[in-house]
């Protein structure tokens, strides 16, 4: 036993000497501070202290390592020592709310109880967060990174209402500079009894460049839109325009985040206004008691709307009142938005757009319902152009679409008499798909496509099919027609306009007469009119036959 405890000691020693004859840097960090053990002869210490003390710390901190490598050895890093105060010298630096770029409100003095007004410090947070940004870019060219040009990348900075409930008496405004790349979350907004009727909650808008270029090259593309007559002139001018609006309009925010947001707007305004904006996100948020628009999208590209739920009125259907629910859920006035996954409970009309390219997935609308003059989603004839809507479910309201050009409405649910109505301003109507839909109503005879033709009658139909819905309680309506006639004479006649949704409107007729007499009597097709067919043969005969028309477009050579 002591021969082996010797031979331990001896090897101990053995390497402590050799370690010590070598010119090796040990380096232990604590915290923040590093010490620092030297071996080789010459090096020299500047604190004033006894020369013994000197050595023994050395060797100290020599057998710290030592330790340090025999327990670790196979590790890259030295374990953290416990934390060593700093010197009175060195004291801890504080950090700033600006220094953290993430801007909690309440350092602003803003009130997370809602007891006082919180605009001033919520609207010094808005402004940081911008500034600083701007700041340091004008400092170091290196951080001068822009989005869209002309628009400064701020570095994600994030203004954290941290679960407060603030009450405001004016709308929160972005800084006129512009700005991109920054998140809003986690808290809520409420209107004070003072705040402006015409106002926003959060409005990301520049007042000096509401009506800019950008704002007015839009509202020309949609003007161009309603005043074009042919359908090429129509065609180019809606294509001009979106590449116009895309390569030449001055932008003033990029990649704003807003979400985890509960706005009330106390019966005073509205909720969130986004103008000339680009690829800005509106994420999970409750909007409430507006009586504007719940969400304005005005000009700029790309807005998405997810996750979200919207209504004038806290209700869950069935309300007393519904017949006197105003103003719009979404109110989409620009071209190339989503809006996806959202609930729209209460409202004159859900969502209403005069864009174009825009879609619309998984809104659920039971907002004002039709029978007391209400509509799930308006289409103006700019925002029915390139439009799709999928997936959606029409809760005891429809859609109405004015002049529809390239609409698409498809795996939707209508409940309760919910119906989609074309509207004809112009009297054109060119590629509108609606397909594999369902409808459910109460029995009246209501049916589930609708033509309003009060201003103009539709005189250009080109590339309709309406097609593959199902139907319950409410009377088909289609641009396809099958049917069949079993009789013993020279004339058979099916009427079409049971099914059919334009009137005095067939482009394609299929028809087969079949008979088991075995003679081959000619037959021709006489009549298209009125949606009726008529098929008549040269001599009676006992005969079935089997009749299939089309009021979409078809090709002839």
């Amino acid at each position: 036993m002591r021969v082996t405890n010797a031979k331990k000691a001896l090897g101990l020693s053995m390497l402590i000497g050799f370690i010590s004859s070598s010119l090796i840097i040990i380096h232990v960090v604590v915290g923040s501070t590093t010490i620092t053990a030297a071996t080789d002869d010459h090096h020299q210490h500047h604190h004033h202290r006894d020369e013994n003390c000197i050595k023994y710390n050395q060797e100290m901190n020599q057998m710290k390592g030592i330790k340090t490598m025999f327990l670790r050895r196979n590790l890259v890093s030295v374990p953290p020592l416990p934390s060593i105060s700093p010197s009175p010298s060195h004291p801890p630096q504080q950090m700033s709310p600006a220094d953290s770029r993430v801007y909690k409100v309440t350092a602003y003095g803003a009130d997370p109880t809602g007891k006082t007004d919180s605009t001033k410090a919520l609207q010094q947070a808005f402004l940081d967060a911008f500034n600083a940004a701007t700041t340091t870019a004008t400092a170091n060219d290196k951080l001068n990174e822009f989005l869209m040009q002309g628009i400064t990348d701020l570095g994600g900075p994030q203004i954290n209402l941290e679960g407060g409930s603030y009450t405001i008496s004016s709308p929160l405004h972005f800084p006129p500079t512009g700005g991109g790349n920054l998140v809003i979350h986690g808290g809520s907004l409420r209107a004070s009894e003072s705040f402006p009727k015409d106002g926003y909650l959060i409005q990301l808008s520049m007042s000096s460049r509401s009506s800019s270029s950008g704002l007015d090259s839009g509202n020309k593309d949609m003007k161009q839109n309603n005043g074009s007559t042919s359908t090429s002139t129509s065609s180019n001018k809606e294509d001009n325009g979106m590449e116009q609006e895309l390569t030449s309009s001055a932008y003033a925010y990029e990649y704003i985040t807003i979400k985890d947001v509960m706005l009330d707007a106390n019966y005073t305004g509205g909720g969130i206004s986004v103008i000339n904006s680009l690829r800005t996100t509106i994420d999970n948020c409750y909007i409430s008691h507006f009586t504007t628009d719940g969400i304005l999208v005005q000009g700029g590209h790309e807005t998405y709307i997810h996750n979200s739920f919207l209504g004038q009125h806290i209700t869950a259907g069935g309300d007393p009142g519904e017949k006197n629910f105003g103003g719009t859920g979404i109110n989409i006035m620009g071209n190339d938005n989503a809006v996806t996954d959202v609930v729209i409970f209460s409202a004159e009309t859900g969502i209403r757009i005069s864009g174009q390219a825009n879609v619309l997935t998984g809104v659920h609308c039971y907002n004002k319902a039709t029978g007391w003059g209400g509509t799930g989603v308006y289409l103006t004839s700019a925002g029915s152009i390139q439009t799709r809507i999928a997936n959606s479910y029409m809760d005891f309201t429809g859609i109405v679409a004015e002049d529809p050009s390239q609409l698409h409405i498809s795996n939707t649910f209508f409940l309760g008499d919910g119906f989609i109505l074309l509207k004809s301003n112009r009297g054109e109507i060119h590629g509108v798909n609606i397909v594999d839909n369902m409808f459910s109503g109460s029995g009246k005879g209501i049916d589930i496509v609708q033509l309003d033709q009060s201003k103009s009658p539709f005189t250009t139909v080109d590339q309709i099919v309406v097609d593959r819905n199902n139907v319950r309680g409410m009377n088909l309506r289609s641009t396809v027609g099958k049917g069949s006639i079993q009789g013993n004479g020279s004339s058979w006649s099916l009427d079409f306009n049971g099914v059919l949704l334009f009137p005095n409107l067939i482009k394609h007729v299929q028809y087969t007469l079949s008979t088991s007499t075995g003679s081959f009597p000619n037959h021709v097709l006489t009549n298209v009119t009125g949606n009726r067919v008529v098929v008549e043969s040269d001599k009676p005969v006992a005969a079935k036959v089997f009749v299939t028309v089309d009021q979409s477009t078809t090709i002839d050579s």
